[in-house]
């Protein structure tokens, strides 16, 4: 296939829930870190940045876009953006990073520096490498990013189920959600979902940017989920719960507003609020069925609720 299809805005490779984790020859795990999507572009001429939706982030993110020009030209990388706060991968700051203004974005990117995690080589000197195998584009994306050194790095992987659950029970300390099975004969299928993830726990943390319904009593957040930068409505609240958001976002009032997906009624308006405020929510079956916000709690303080 020719290199030339891989221009933003292209879909990316996705993965399926699993309940346990796949065993036997052929498969590959990496470690689920808790980020932002992101697929690097090194061009002739510039880095491109894009998010899982398409969105191009490129000016959120000067300190990556700076160290993907060390990547020679033709190369496109598929990964993961994390920011580490005190050993461990901090969401909401991810957020804060991929929400900054271009005016902003230099001085977050000196207080909250960004590190990007790299699970897949898509490109190589111009020519694109999704139809080979999972197995051969890693080890040209560890020959790739070797010499380089963070802040981009290749995700570890293993082929030991064994080391595959040592690390399922001992990295959520440092905030990874989970695994990614890959089979080593796999091409990468932009849309699909041909992986297998595993997660830690089926409660998440996501980043409150807006809610609907009254500010008092709000009905609903709406998120932004691990991994994605595409708003989400939750479930509605229960009466407890939407007392305690109308106190909690009171002083994270903000101008403006957007939409957002709702499940089963699909986009609605929303009210915008300033970042500071987490919810741990607890998944669907699907990533957008619907999201139930079990607590919230102030981002950098305890749980509530």
């Amino acid at each position: 296939m020719s290199a030339e299809a891989l221009r933003p805005p292209l879909a990316v490779a996705l993965a399926e829930a699993v309940a346990t984790l796949p065993r036997g020859a052929g498969w590959a795990y990496e470690p689920k870190f808790d980020g932002h999507r992101m697929v690097v572009f090194r061009t002739a001429e510039r880095v491109v940045l894009q998010a899982r939706s398409g969105r191009i982030i490129t000016a959120a993110f000067p300190d990556l876009a700076d160290a993907a020009r060390e990547l020679a030209p033709g190369t496109v990388l598929d990964g993961e953006v994390v920011v580490w706060t005190q050993g461990r991968t901090d969401f909401a700051a991810v957020q804060r990073r991929a929400a900054a203004t271009p005016a902003r974005a230099p001085l977050l990117a000196r207080r909250l520096p960004a590190s990007y995690a790299a699970f897949d080589l898509l490109a190589q000197a111009g020519r694109d490498l999704r139809a080979e195998p999972y197995e051969r584009r890693r080890a040209r994306l560890v020959e790739v990013l070797g010499p380089l050194g963070p802040p981009l790095q290749a995700v570890p992987m293993t082929t030991s189920v064994e080391t595959a659950l040592t690390w399922y029970e001992t990295l959520p300390a440092s905030g990874i959600e989970g695994l990614v099975a890959k089979r080593l004969n796999g091409p990468y299928r932009s849309g699909h979902r041909a992986w297998r993830k595993v997660r830690h726990t089926d409660t998440r943390e996501a980043v409150v940017i807006g809610h609907t319904g009254g500010p008092n009593r709000p009905a609903a957040l709406v998120l932004v989920l691990p991994g994605d930068d595409v708003p989400v409505v939750s479930s509605p609240l229960p009466a407890a719960l939407r007392a305690e958001a109308g106190r909690a976002l009171a002083p994270l009032a903000a101008e403006g507003g957007g939409t957002a997906v709702a499940a089963g009624l699909g986009e609605v308006a929303y009210r915008a609020v300033a970042p500071g405020l987490l919810a741990e929510v607890e998944w669907a079956t699907t990533r957008h069925a619907g999201a139930t916000v079990l607590r919230l709690r102030e981002a950098g303080g305890e749980a509530g609720g």
